[in-house]
């Protein structure tokens, strides 16, 4: 018996090593979307494990989304040491309820709003992006901002974004073959 659960064990361990970031990425959700599903209270920390896988989708978008990515990876990893005080979303949730400090800068809750953010903002891009073979990333990325991050940046923020952020960005041929 203990030879069959090594040799799963193996599988398991070869079948990780060959899985995709993208694939980690997905499975890591379908997770949390099956504890969801089940009524479970989301644990902080299988969260930031899986955001955290998110951010390799940042890094292939290049310098355009340096700061993006950055940001990201701070609220990120601000959460991950969170987790050893709050065991699930809801407790920061209800600890920043109680304590009036929802909308507050640097309240964890308004960490879990930028994570949320930026994980709408990959979302969009990529569906945009992988709508048709001839979006353009530069398209995709103009029309992911617009409908996720726009409507919370200021004027002058908007128009560095218009002006400089996509023009920065990677071949699509590059995004599809990056690994």
């Amino acid at each position: 018996m203990a030879d069959e659960f090594d040799s799963c064990s193996s599988s398991d361990d070869a079948f990780k090593e060959s899985a995709t970031p993208l694939s980690s990425v997905a499975e890591a959700f379908e997770d949390l979307a099956m504890a969801l599903k089940s009524n479970e209270n989301l644990r902080l920390g299988t969260f930031c494990d899986a955001c955290a896988l998110v951010s390799v989708l940042f890094s292939s978008l290049g310098i355009a989304f340096k700061f993006a990515e950055y940001e990201y990876v701070s609220k990120v990893n601000d959460l991950l040491e969170a987790s050893k005080t709050f065991d699930t979303l809801s407790s920061i949730l209800d600890c920043d309820v109680a304590n009036d400090s929802v909308k507050k800068p640097g309240s964890l809750s308004r960490h879990l709003r930028r994570v949320r953010q930026g994980l709408d903002l990959i979302k969009a891009l990529f569906e945009n992006f992988l709508s048709s073979s001839d979006c353009s990333l530069r398209d995709a990325a103009s029309t992911a901002y617009t409908q996720v991050c726009a409507p919370y940046h200021t004027w002058t923020i908007r128009k560095a974004v218009q002006c400089e952020g996509c023009t920065l960005l990677p071949t699509r041929a590059t995004v599809i073959e990056a690994k």
